[in-house]
């Protein structure tokens, strides 16, 4: 596991700080974790909704009504 020396901005290392002090996290470097991971996993999402818009967009456009979509989205929804 690397152990990288990074800096922070003041207002950033003071909110950790205060992370740190009303023990929510052991220590910057677990939080710091923490929010990587949050924000992997958020990537990862991201990711499978471009995929379905991209899938969309490359099926073309449809010209039923709103009306219409809805009652098919309902309909598949009810079985």
């Amino acid at each position: 596991m690397g152990r990288p020396s990074i800096s922070f901005t003041e207002p950033n290392d003071d909110w950790l700080k205060d992370q740190v002090d009303h023990k929510e996290y052991a220590s910057k470097s677990e939080l710091v974790n923490d929010l990587i991971r949050q924000a992997r996993k958020q990537q990862v999402q991201v990711d499978r909704i471009k995929t379905k818009l991209d899938k969309a967009e490359k099926s073309g456009f449809t010209n039923d009504t709103k009306h219409d979509i809805l009652k098919q989205s309902k309909s598949l929804l009810n079985g």
